[in-house]
């Protein structure tokens, strides 16, 4: 629920005390996290749309906003309108951004990544998906083949040129992402990765690729340059392979060593189904269908989703329903192990729980997506200690992302938010 009027002095609260991340200190410890904007040029060049998307977060005194994923090769991009770091060319616009946040002292952060079989290979012009094996995506019915040693070793030097250039645009840092399933948590996971080369069959080679990747970000980028990561705190895999909790923050503990600035904790694949956004389903597959992918899928999937929506969509909301913090469990691990700032993300909406998480020492900050794209003010609320637009976590902004621009889609919810961004502009 939103926070409601409080007496607490906003200086009393640990939301909004700096944290620093490597060289970076932030004013604040609510971040908004990565989101599929959907507002990119076609061929991924930032836009005004993007930049309207952000700035009333800055304005409101967001200390760090993470983007969306950036492609960081053409070969890697997942979806229509997705914004990229591939190109120097892509500076111009990117520097826009950055000068746009910085304007209210907020920095940013680009968050890069490569889709491998989290795609419709067809819909982004692709013959094939590729990965570090060749695994059949369950949720997409995608079917990638293994990437050879000459795609890896271009794609570990795509990581590094793209920081490069998010430098060269004056964002304040990077993150690389190796969670959610995307191409280095498939290397990461023994479900995903059944090579038998030096890209996999130990936990040393498997961690290999998100090394060379790491490594190729601060050959580029500089040593001082903040670099954090994005990372599972459980794959959530049942019956397959996937990796635990304790396997990823062993992961964290080399990078850390390595020199990994901080680490975001969250949770899940594609095909583990709702642990990564939790809340309620029934617009989520509504929205996907209607506004959404659903009729780019595959014809099984397809067909479940047209069909099968009303029985998938209490299956969901009976095994994730809204919860607030639903990544500290994991958080609260990688805290106890790490010395570099951990953030989590997952549901957090309240001053009451997001002060909990860090007062807790669960985490050092928290991270947010839905209550933000439902309130872009988020922050100003919590500091003011009134209420705004409240996300009810009906998951219809991320059924429609990769198609339509992010927005909050729940009409009363969408209804008070313009109202809102109306007058504030007036």
């Amino acid at each position: 629920m939103p926070a409601a009027a409080r007496s607490t002095k906003p200086e009393e609260s640990i939301l909004f005390t700096p944290l620093s991340i490597g060289s970076l200190t932030v004013g604040g410890r609510v971040f908004k996290t990565a989101t599929a904007e959907t507002r990119a040029t076609d061929d991924g060049f930032v836009s005004d749309e993007f930049i309207e998307f952000y700035e009333p977060m800055a304005r409101a005194g967001t200390p760090l906003i993470i983007t969306g994923n950036l492609y960081v090769i053409e070969t890697g991009k997942s979806t229509y309108r997705q914004p990229g770091a591939d190109n120097e060319d892509k500076i111009p616009g990117l520097k826009r951004l950055a000068d746009a946040l910085h304007a209210h002292g907020t920095a940013v952060f680009g968050q890069l990544n490569h889709c491998g079989r989290q795609v419709l290979p067809k819909t982004m012009g692709l013959d094939r998906a590729v990965s570090a094996s060749g695994v059949r995506e369950l949720m997409l019915g995608t079917l990638p083949r293994p990437m050879t040693e000459a795609e890896i070793a271009e794609t570990v030097e795509a990581f590094g040129r793209s920081a490069a250039i998010c430098k060269a645009a004056g964002f304040d840092g990077v993150q690389i992402h190796a969670g959610h399933g995307y191409l280095i948590s498939q290397f990461l996971t023994p479900y995903t990765n059944r090579r038998t080369d030096a890209w996999g069959g130990t936990f040393v080679k498997r961690l290999r690729l998100l090394l060379e990747v790491y490594q190729s970000v601060r050959r580029h980028a500089g040593a001082d340059y903040p670099v954090i990561m994005k990372l599972n705190g459980t794959d959530f895999l049942p019956g397959r392979p996937g990796l635990k909790n304790r396997d990823l923050v062993e992961v964290a503990r080399i990078m850390e060593r390595e020199g990994l600035d901080g680490l975001e904790v969250t949770v899940g694949h594609y095909e583990s189904g709702g642990p990564m956004i939790r809340g309620t389903f029934s617009e989520f597959f509504k929205g996907m269908n209607k506004e959404g992918l659903g009729h780019k899928l595959p014809w099984l999937q397809r067909t479940g989703a047209k069909y099968a929506w009303p029985a998938m969509a209490l299956a969901f909301g009976a095994l994730w329903p809204p919860k607030e913090g639903f990544n500290l469990e994991y958080a609260e691990n990688f805290k106890k192990a790490l010395s570099i700032p951990v953030i989590c993300v997952g549901g957090f909406q309240s001053r009451e729980a997001m002060e909990q998480a860090i007062l807790s020492g669960r985490c050092d900050a928290v991270s947010v997506a839905r209550s933000m794209i439902a309130d872009p003010y988020l922050v100003r609320h919590l500091m003011q200690g009134v209420s705004g637009p409240a996300c009810n976590f009906c998951n219809g902004c991320i059924a429609r992302a990769g198609r339509m621009p992010v927005d909050c889609y729940e009409k009363e919810v969408r209804r008070e938010k313009d109202a809102m961004m109306e007058a504030e502009s007036a």
